[in-house]
């Protein structure tokens, strides 16, 4: 089975296209070093919940929307690599931090590994 890496994050809403730039690049540099496929979100139907939600999640604001996400690669092994080799590429270091369309601090991420495909 494959290994998945999963992130959530609120962006604002006014920011899309800057963040859509921002995962087409990295959607491309995360391919070149192996990942099988990369999904960018954008929240349409994000309810708000009464005890957890993704909106509650990553602190949401009225101006931002939700944006779900993930990168599936053949194997842990694999993403432990091509990631190490994605964070050092330097079109990954053209976005100055402080420009970032979105606050990084409230992202939610993790990796995970698979128990069921179909």
């Amino acid at each position: 089975m494959g290994y998945v890496d999963g992130y959530v994050l609120a962006v604002p809403t006014k920011n899309k296209q800057a963040y859509m730039e921002l995962a087409q690049l990295s959607a491309r540099v995360f391919k070149d070093y192996g990942a099988l496929q990369v999904v960018e979100s954008w929240g349409d139907d994000v309810p708000e919940g009464q005890l957890t939600s993704f909106p509650m999640a990553v602190q949401c604001q009225q101006d931002e929307t939700v944006v779900f996400s993930w990168v599936t690669w053949p194997s842990k092994a694999v993403r432990d690599s091509g990631m190490k080799k994605a964070m050092e590429d330097p079109r990954m270091n053209d976005w100055d931090p402080q420009a970032m369309p979105f606050d990084g601090k409230r992202m939610i991420f993790g990796g995970f590994t698979m128990i069921v495909e179909d």
